[in-house]
């Protein structure tokens, strides 16, 4: 027989791994230099800093986070819509 309440223990499971493996990956970091620029990312995808030639521009970084940040709105607004479509 089917169980809906093991269901939602089992997403409560999944969201907490996720909420876990967010926090991990915010203490990491990635440092890429290649032709005078360098840029420090996070690893949930947060720029912390870019420099060009030795020149820190958080313009840039600021930048680059808010659209990625809209791609992830997008993204979570695209799965609901399917998720509904699927019902």
């Amino acid at each position: 027989m089917f169980n809906p309440l093991g269901a939602l223990g089992d997403l409560q499971k999944l969201q907490k791994q996720a909420q876990a493996m967010q926090q991990a990956l915010q203490k990491e970091q990635v440092v890429v230099e290649k032709n005078g620029v360098r840029v420090i990312l996070r690893g949930d995808q947060v720029i912390e800093s870019i420099e060009v030639d030795g020149i820190i521009e958080n313009r840039i970084a600021d930048a680059v986070n808010e659209a990625v940040k809209k791609t992830q709105e997008l993204a979570a607004k695209k799965l609901i819509e399917i998720s509904t479509q699927q019902k």
